[in-house]
């Protein structure tokens, strides 16, 4: 260390050393530039202090900054102090303390500034910072025509409030007219339920009601529901629509009440507004509307009962023959299938020109149109009695026609076959006074007196009308087997019905067949109560039949089985009368039906097969 000092020509006090011992001009060198650097020090430091008194906005770290460099400015220009007076004075040791102290003061400096250079390298700089003074001029002066044009905006908006002022007192009036007009009470209550504004179309209640609450103007009944509904309107904040009555000077009523919470400027809820219509006659007319509603549901209902009974559709269709309505499904189609389509879409073709030209006279004439038309559904043709009526709109024009279909199959078909039986019946009284006249001669034949011949030809003419009665009843059609057997054998079935039985499906016989087979088994009849199982207590007859499917020798038929047990013994007769030759000949000539009659001792037993042809299916 003492070689530094001397190398560097000071001597041991730390001063220049002149060759002499006294100060050198080194050492007045010295002397001036520490001064000067402590004193540019202080006046830094003082920068320092004006800025920071200026600037009270800078941030806690900037500040904490300023005072760390402030304290090492002073440290430092005391150091420099020090070490200019050690140029003249030999006071080395406090130079080297104020040099340590600077070094500290250096540090803490440093650490504290470190943190902040990237925000100090993002600060702006000089250019950027008078761009953004021009700019900021720039918008102060754009500031200042922003104050003129918001001083022509404000003279706008005073003649728009103006402008709008006028208009809401028209507004209001016009309100007031409309509520006034439908009668409307509109009122404001504030949270202690006191009115504050209120408009009565009547203009009676406003004053009676300004100012106070509900419990000092509604009865007590009423004012509990008013008030509860009020409060949950107020407490919840939450519009409601409920039915008050109210009882005033003037009348009572039903109202219909609408609460809406009203909000002020804080958003908090400062009452309620409210509006009441007087639904009264209203009700009193739903009231009306439900009991003609009840009536007209009551005469649809027997009108569609009417219809369903009638086999009659009524439907309607526009100029262009599109239905419109229709009663119920037609056509085998549903009502939805037609309502909207045409007859072109909905008719066989056949049918397009009966129902279009009666339909096309209605519109074309206006006048009421009718006749007969028929339409194929499948295999079967059904016919109809339309009528058509011209449908008028409100002021009298055409829009339309309303039409009525009458299913008239059944009448058509009775027609057709009263015409078959009138030709039927003439064939068969032909027929029928042959067979009588055969049955009168066959009957005296083998009668012994007139009393003989009466009995028996008047019972074969019961027999014959009981077949024929049967026929008649079932429209000439035919005749159930079971039926005819049952009758043809009544009288023995009510005196001896455990003697007789009769079984078999349901089978038809046509008419023809029906006479011949009923004389054949009063024939078989009379013999059984003569000289067989009828003649005795202890004896007993069964008639049973069945289907007899076809095979490749024989055709399908019916099969009867006549057989007679516990009679008496029977033997068989020398000649053929009367009776057998109904049974046997007549029913196989008429009916080409195998026949075979059987005098077993045991009983007679006849078999009777009936071909198919001569059946009909059941109805």
């Amino acid at each position: 260390m003492s070689g530094i000092v001397e190398r560097l020509g000071v001597g041991p006090e730390g001063l220049p050393a002149a060759a002499d011992g006294g100060p050198t001009a080194l050492g007045a060198l010295q002397l001036t530039t520490e001064a000067f650097i402590a004193f540019s020090f202080l006046g830094i430091l003082f920068g320092l202090v004006w800025i920071v008194r200026r600037r009270p906005d800078l941030g806690r770290e900037y500040r904490a900054l300023i005072w760390a460099g402030g304290l090492f400015l002073l440290a430092s220009s005391a150091a420099h102090l020090l070490a200019a007076i050690s140029a003249v004075l030999p006071w080395a040791w406090p130079a080297r303390i104020a040099s340590g102290a600077v070094a500290v003061l250096a540090s803490a400096t440093v650490v504290l500034l470190l943190p902040l250079l990237p925000r100090l390298a993002r600060a702006p700089s000089t250019a950027q910072l008078a761009q953004a003074n021009d700019s900021l001029r720039r918008e102060v002066a754009g500031h200042e025509v922003t104050l003129r044009e918001l001083e022509t905006v404000q003279r706008e908006l005073e003649t728009r409030v103006h402008d709008r002022t006028r208009e809401l007192s028209t507004v209001k009036a016009r309100l007031e007219t409309a509520l006034r007009g439908a009668y409307v009470h509109a009122f404001s209550q504030d949270r202690e339920l006191r009115y504050v504004w209120v408009y009565d179309p009547g203009g009676h209640a406003v004053d009676a009601m300004i100012g106070h609450t509900d419990e000092e103007i509604f009865p007590a009944g009423e004012r509990e529901v008013m008030a509860a509904v009020k409060r949950r309107v107020l407490d919840t904040g939450t519009a409601e629509t409920c039915e008050l009555s109210a009882v005033t000077p003037h009348e009572r009523a039903l109202y219909t009440v609408h609460l809406e919470p009203s909000v002020g400027l804080d958003g908090r809820i400062e009452g309620l507004t409210g509006a009441a219509i007087d639904i009264s006659r209203l009700r009193s007319l739903e009231s009306e509307q439900r009991r003609l509603a009840d009536e007209l549901r009551t005469a649809l209902q027997r009108y569609e009962i009417a219809l369903r009974g009638s086999h009659m559709t009524l439907f309607t269709q526009d100029r262009e023959l599109r239905f419109t309505s229709i009663s119920n499904p037609l056509f085998g189609r549903d009502v939805s299938e037609i309502v909207g389509r045409t007859d072109e879409e909905i008719l066989p073709a056949e049918s397009l020109a009966q129902f279009g030209a009666l339909a096309r006279n209605a519109l074309a004439t206006g006048k009421a149109q009718g006749g007969e038309v028929s339409v194929k559904e499948g295999g079967d043709t059904r016919w109809y009695e339309l009528h058509v009526e011209p449908l008028p709109d409100a002021d009298g024009a055409i829009t339309g026609v309303a039409c009525a279909l009458f299913d008239i199959t059944e009448r058509k078909t009775g027609e057709s076959h009263l015409r078959l039986l009138m030709r039927e019946l003439t064939h068969r009284s032909k027929n029928l006074l042959a067979v009588i006249q055969a049955m009168a001669r066959q009957t005296a034949r083998h009668a012994g007196s007139i009393e003989a011949f009466l009995d028996g030809f008047g019972a074969r003419l019961q027999a014959l009308a009981t077949s024929h009665d049967l026929l008649v009843q079932e429209g000439w059609y035919g005749a159930s087997l079971g039926d005819l057997t049952r009758r043809q054998l009544s009288k023995y079935l009510d005196g001896a019905a455990s003697r007789v039985s009769v079984q078999g499906p349901a089978i038809h016989l046509k008419p023809a067949a029906a006479q011949s087979y009923g004389l054949a088994l009063h024939e078989l009849a009379m013999n059984a109560e003569r000289y067989g199982a009828l003649s005795v207590p202890s004896g007993r007859v069964d008639v049973e039949w069945h289907m007899r499917p076809a095979t490749a020798e024989t055709e399908e038929a019916v099969e009867i089985l006549w057989a007679e047990t516990g009679g008496p013994d029977v033997t068989a007769p020398a000649s053929r009368g009367f009776g057998s030759l109904v049974v046997e000949k007549n029913l196989a000539r008429a009916l080409d039906a195998e026949v075979e009659l059987d005098f077993d001792p045991g009983g007679v037993r006849c078999r009777m097969v009936i071909p198919a042809t001569h059946l009909l299916a059941a109805r």
